[in-house]
């Protein structure tokens, strides 16, 4: 029974595979600003008919409380579009990052800084405008290092997830968990950079304010800066107009040294948690947060109470 049951999901897996395999030949197969405009279409048009919009109103409420419910609504519904173009572009990204023309890169020279250093480097980010951009970055800026991602259930998508991070210079992973922080953690031992993108709920994690809330937030990023002495390097991806991008490296978070390690940790979230808040509040309909249940489960059991 269990052979069988095994065999129905490795069928399934197989089959999710194939169309994956079939969407991304007739993908590859179109003009990127095509590709792109046709997915901002598809999830702007769907998207808010789906019950993830409702994670998005509800998100928003939390976030922004002094606005309007009709403000928050046009965000809710222009957020979509970016969404879809930020899914279709996926499968894009190595001819993307290949046209010089569509990525302008702001404040390089904390790179050199961090080269010349010799100290290792955790970046943070969060999913603003196409988060795979400022990953594929790496490779024209001379960073070398590990992208720490969420491995995807079905092992044949996953692989091919791999393979498409690999044609444009990603060729080290992190899987989260046990074996995500080995990595992690032998990649600074030799120097290298570790990728984060440090905006979605941790339920381990630790308690940091974020629009007004305290959230469970990641502290991965901060225990092994302080570990390794290594930069804590934030940095976003805006997009300028269609597929085209502007990845900006901000200036890195300084980790208080008080003595107090959990203080410390607790400050170091803190100021990562600030800078997401910060650049979301700038480009909100360019965070792919608002489709994910950010806030503690009470604040929607309530907003849910509300009726809203």
């Amino acid at each position: 029974m269990k052979f069988r049951s095994l065999s129905l999901v490795v069928m399934r897996w197989r089959l999710e595979a194939l169309g994956y395999d079939l969407v991304a030949a007739i993908v590859r197969s179109l003009p990127i600003d095509a590709v792109s405009a046709f997915g901002g279409g598809l999830f702007k048009l769907l998207g808010p008919l789906t019950p993830t919009h409702r994670t998005a109103r509800r998100n928003l409420r939390l976030a922004f409380p002094d606005w309007d419910d009709a403000r928050r609504e046009a965000l809710a519904r222009a957020q979509w579009e970016n969404v879809g173009r930020a899914f279709f572009e996926f499968l894009l990204v190595d001819k993307i990052m290949a046209d010089p023309s569509r990525i302008e890169f702001v404040n390089v020279e904390q790179l050199n800084e961090i080269a010349r250093s010799g100290r290792p480097a955790m970046f943070v980010s969060g999913h603003f405008a196409n988060w795979e951009i400022m990953a594929a970055a790496k490779r024209p800026l001379g960073v070398e290092g590990v992208l720490a991602y969420r491995k995807i259930e079905n092992p044949f998508i996953d692989q091919r997830i791999r393979d498409s991070r690999r044609r444009y210079g990603v060729e080290l992973f992190a899987p989260k968990g046990v074996e995500g922080g080995r990595e992690v953690m032998a990649a600074l031992s030799k120097g290298l950079a570790v990728g984060v993108l440090n905006d979605q709920k941790y339920n381990e994690g630790v308690l940091a304010p974020f629009f007004g809330h305290l959230v469970r937030t990641q502290h991965a990023p901060v225990r092994f800066a302080m570990r390794f002495g290594a930069w804590l390097q934030p940095g976003v991806v805006q997009r300028t107009k269609g597929a085209r991008f502007r990845v900006i490296v901000h200036p890195p978070i300084e980790l208080p040294r008080t003595g107090d390690k959990e203080a410390d940790v607790a400050e170091g979230v803190r100021q990562i948690n600030a800078f997401l808040e910060a650049r979301i509040r700038e480009r909100p309909q360019e965070w792919f947060g608002w489709v994910h249940r950010r806030f503690p489960q009470e604040l929607y059991a309530k907003l849910a109470a509300e009726g809203y």
